[in-house]
């Protein structure tokens, strides 16, 4: 297939175009390159498509209308994979413009190029997050989600009400995948573990929300990948029992899907840092902290749908999981 990703330098999309990459696919990869994080760990990242003439890199963003036009008449793409976005909700509590710009401005982009250029199937990052204020465990792709408790998690609930707008009317097939707390090699430095890693390893203390008393439901970057790369080669369809009468959430009358992507074993924080604290050999210095803005205690992923209809669950366990991150941070940055 011709794919179009969207942030492949990010750290989900490098992984996934590495992978479509293998299997035969040609990758068109965007990226802005932001100063969101460190820009020289993207570059990293895309210079391991040096000597690959499947893979061909155009700088720019998502707001950019005039380049999306451009890149989606020139390259005929057989799908979409839309990963690139404002990520981070401690983020979006200080910079919540970003967020509109990438993730609402840069998703109706995205949407457009597919609806006017033949596109066969975008698929498009969502995330945990959308479950906000839901408690009921696990989160199900059959619950409502409109109760969210950060801008960001905002954002992603309206891609997924944006591509259902654009199945309905144009009958653009479209699937929303919603991450668990992705992390593994080449990870981005906001998120946990990297964070604890680097700290830990320069004796520096880490914070810990909510009294390391959340649970997270951590995924592994490969089980992230083969999720999305068995969900694009299964076009979505419409639910035929579908009914207004008792609408499911997780499905339609249109040709629109969401699913989750998680290891369906939530793991509470202090396990997660003890598990970091063996990899390292060292032990942390641990700054508790009460539960952040915008945070949720828990998150908890039913798979139930992604098992059914494409025959995968995740299930890389966290300690075989650290112990490749940590591996990589040692020899990436020489520790």
């Amino acid at each position: 297939m011709r794919v179009l990703v969207t942030g492949a330098a990010g750290f989900i999309g490098s992984h996934l175009s590495m992978r479509l990459l293998a299997r035969g696919d040609t990758v068109t990869g965007l990226d802005n390159l932001n100063d969101y994080y460190d820009v020289s760990l993207k570059e990293a990242r895309l210079a391991r498509f040096a000597d690959n003439d499947g893979f061909e890199f155009i700088k720019g963003g998502l707001e950019d209308r005039r380049l999306l036009d451009a890149l989606f008449a020139s390259r005929n793409f057989d799908a979409v994979i839309n990963l690139a976005a404002q990520a981070g909700v401690r983020y979006s509590l200080t910079n919540p413009h970003a967020y509109v710009d990438s993730n609402l401005v840069g998703f109706m982009n995205i949407l457009e190029g597919c609806r006017h250029n033949g596109v066969k199937h975008l698929v498009y990052a969502s995330s945990s997050s959308v479950y906000g204020a839901n408690t009921a465990m696990p989160f199900s792709v059959h619950q409502n989600v409109d109760h969210p408790l950060s801008l960001y998690a905002a954002t992603k609930k309206a891609n997924e009400l944006m591509a259902h707008t654009y199945s309905s009317l144009y009958g653009l097939p479209t699937t929303g995948l919603r991450f668990f707390t992705v992390y593994g090699p080449w990870g981005r430095p906001d998120m946990a573990l990297f964070l604890f890693t680097k700290a830990i390893l320069e004796g520096k203390p880490i914070d810990v929300f909510n009294h390391g008393k959340m649970k997270r439901d951590f995924t592994f970057v490969d089980d992230i990948v083969e999720g999305i790369v068995r969900v694009t080669d299964r076009t979505a369809t419409a639910n035929k029992e579908w009914t207004g009468m008792a609408p499911d959430p997780g499905t339609s009358f249109a040709p629109w899907k969401v699913y989750n992507i998680g290891n369906n074993q939530p793991v509470e924080l202090l396990y997660f840092i003890e598990t970091v604290e063996k990899c390292l050999g060292m032990k942390a210095v641990k700054n508790l902290l009460p539960l952040q803005a915008g945070d949720v205690p828990a998150t908890f992923a039913d798979v139930d749908d992604l098992m059914a209809d494409t025959g995968f669950k995740p299930a890389t366990p966290i300690e075989e999981g650290i112990a490749r991150f940590v591996e990589w941070y040692r020899e990436y940055y020489a520790v």
